[in-house]
């Protein structure tokens, strides 16, 4: 009886769970078993382990092999596992030193000529491992950047299971193999020349823009088309403040574990931009799929900006799915096999013509659509949806003096310097809270702040007697009248500030 020991990491979320991979080894009929909630994927890794060991030159023990992935009740998923059970295969079969591979963690797949693949989800899996305090970690050479970004972490880069196993004491030649390159995909963000300069006119919906990034808030545009919707939202990116340092690790491991994260640039410093389009599934807004969780472009989104062009064209359901990250800043995915946590703290833009045929603004004399058909294009956002959004407002076609030559436009470096002492002034306020913006602040904080003089609110008493806005929507008005006082450098908001922020969040319909 032989036995062999290593470990790996398990991803649930962004949760990573240290696992121990044993494997025993008994004089009996050949035979391999894998146990410990393996799932499809990862029940394969018995295959691809016998042919990676035989394609590295090393001979395939002929006994009964029993893996145990422990915690035995944890669920397991993924090829990330398949260096583990290699490893541990070999040293419990004496091929390679048990000792040494004992407390170091092995991530990656194995290709059947023995090299290795790289896998998702490494940044968040080799944090997880030097939490529990396994800073050793053996990752494919395509993962190797990534793992490198995790402080304290001892990283080495593999390219082959021979590579591995020769450098544990296996009796071998070290084959040069062609490496694996990564399969990342591209991340979506905004294109790095979107200035706000290059909007004309707009100016209502250019300040709602600016309240959007200085405080936080979702908005909502509405306007016929060609008026400027998309060039607005693709720019607020542009405006938001760079990511913290954990911020930036947040953010990045949500994009390891989505695959759409280039290791080549370091960390992602800038909020991201996602733009699904109007046919995605709820599934691609908010993650899931079959097998193992996988984030969504909301949380992709994460700290940045998650933009839903044509609005009232996405399906009910997956505007509906949004009212929880909305509400919590983070998606909750429930499956058979566990739950998965994912961050989706962001900014949502949403911008929808006025009907169906775009036209219906202003007395609406050229709009063709009839009555029910508006009515049954807007109804899609619903109450409970726009009642999670802070600013709505219209977006109106530009006139032609916004064409003229000596009219000037301010740039998005102008505003954003704006937004940046606006949100230096949140930090400040909110040092000693677990909030960081305006728009994550409950709004019995505020009022707190606000004083006992009725007269302040008064507008808002109004507008919530005539069934204008909800509790909800009260509270959300006071977070963008903070913003509004906090861009003009005020200590609170007055009332004109409390006017405005109604104004931004009724399309200024029903104050007469």
């Amino acid at each position: 009886m032989a036995l062999g020991r290593t470990l790996a990491v398990s991803l649930l979320g962004l949760a990573g769970h240290v696992v121990e991979v044993e494997a025993h080894l008994a004089a009996s009929l050949p035979a391999f078993s894998l146990v410990g909630l393996p799932d499809a994927s990862l029940a394969e890794a018995r295959d691809r382990v016998r042919a990676a060991v035989t394609s590295s030159g090393l001979p395939w023990p002929n006994r009964r092999i029993t893996v145990n992935l422990s915690p035995a009740s944890l669920p397991k998923s993924g090829s990330g596992f398949d260096l583990a059970i290699a490893v541990a295969t070999l040293a419990g079969a004496g091929l390679i030193d048990p000792a040494a591979a004992r407390g170091v963690v092995h991530l990656g797949e194995l290709g059947l000529d023995g090299r290795l693949r790289p896998v998702r989800g490494v940044l968040p899996a080799v944090a997880a491992a030097v939490a529990a305090g396994h800073r050793r970690v053996v990752v494919p050479a395509a993962n190797a950047p990534e793992a490198s970004l995790v402080p304290g972490a001892v990283v080495v880069g593999a390219h082959s299971l021979a590579q591995v196993a020769h450098a544990y004491g296996a009796d071998i030649d070290v084959p040069d193999v062609v490496p694996v390159p990564s399969d990342h995909l591209e991340v979506a963000r905004a294109a790095p020349d979107a200035d706000l300069a290059d909007v004309l006119g707009q100016d209502e919906a250019r300040t709602a823009l600016e309240v959007a990034a200085a405080g936080g808030h979702h908005l909502l545009m509405v306007g016929p088309p060609g008026s400027g919707k998309t060039m607005l939202a693709a720019r607020l990116p542009g405006l938001l403040p760079d990511l913290t340092e954990a911020e930036a690790v947040e953010v990045t491991a949500v994009h390891s574990v989505a695959g759409t994260f280039d290791p080549g640039g370091g960390l992602l410093r800038r909020p991201p931009f996602e733009d699904p389009h109007h046919t995605a599934t709820p599934a691609s807004i908010v993650g899931g799929g079959s097998g193992v969780p996988r984030p969504g472009a909301a949380s992709r989104a994460h700290r940045g900006v998650l933009f839903m062009d044509e609005a009232p064209e996405f399906s009910t359901a997956v505007l509906q799915t949004l009212r929880q990250p909305l509400e919590h800043g983070e998606l909750v995915i429930h499956r058979a096999s566990g739950v998965a946590r994912f961050p989706a703290r962001f900014e949502l833009v949403l911008a929808a013509n006025p009907c169906p045929c775009g036209r219906g603004v202003g007395k609406g004399l050229e709009c063709t659509c009839r009555s029910e058909q508006r009515r049954r294009y807007f109804s899609k956002l619903s109450g409970p949806l726009l009642d999670r959004v802070d600013l709505q407002v219209d977006v109106l076609p530009v006139s032609r003096s916004a064409l003229d030559p000596g009219s000037t436009t301010e740039a998005s470096g102008t505003v954003a310097a704006r937004v940046a002492a606006a949100r230096a002034v949140q930090a400040e306020r909110l040092a000693r809270t677990p909030w960081r913006t305006n728009a994550e602040v409950p709004g019995a904080w505020m009022r707190e702040r606000l004083g006992p003089d009725r007269r302040l609110v008064s507008d808002l008493d109004r507008a919530l007697d005539r069934g204008l806005l909800s509790l909800r929507g009260v509270d959300r008005v006071l977070r963008v009248a903070w913003t509004l006082a906090d861009l003009a450098g005020r200590q609170g908001p007055q009332r004109d500030d409390i006017g405005q922020a109604l104004l931004l969040r009724t399309r200024g319909q029903g104050l007469a």
